[in-house]
């Protein structure tokens, strides 16, 4: 079954994730639901307070870009030129993300648990609909 966001254009990342991922994070995010649905208002507020500030895929791929890449220039132009290959290797994955929807990096951070911006929001849509049930 395809979720919402798999249809749109602006969540090409769960269609470049291994089905296997994607399942292991939408079992999460269930759990997560399941979890806190009869919690009290309060702990569900928390909880959605923390899923506005959790990081998406998106913004943890352009921080640890930014990151890589600052590092290399950094280095390419105090230590080895050499260096200066980083920011261009990592500023290419950075341009494959935004075209295809993917990046070498992304299979890891996904594994890691890195979820997308939809991902985040069907959990946090789904404890508010919870409290407005109530």
């Amino acid at each position: 079954m395809l979720h919402a966001e798999d249809r749109t254009s602006r969540d090409r990342v769960r269609h470049s994730t291994a089905p296997n991922v994607n399942r292991e994070i939408d079992r999460q995010t269930n759990s997560n639901i399941r979890r806190y649905a009869n919690s009290s208002e309060e702990v569900i507020n928390r909880r959605i307070e923390e899923l506005d500030r959790e990081w998406d895929i998106e913004r943890a791929l352009e921080a640890n870009a930014s990151a890589l890449a600052l590092t290399g220039l950094l280095l390419g132009l105090t230590v080895n030129r050499k260096w200066l290959a980083l920011p261009t290797v990592v500023l290419s994955f950075l341009l494959q993300h935004s075209l295809q929807g993917w990046c070498p990096p992304l299979p890891l951070l996904r594994r890691l648990g890195v979820r997308t911006r939809g991902e985040i929001d069907r959990e946090k849509y789904e404890l508010k609909a919870l409290l407005e049930g109530r």
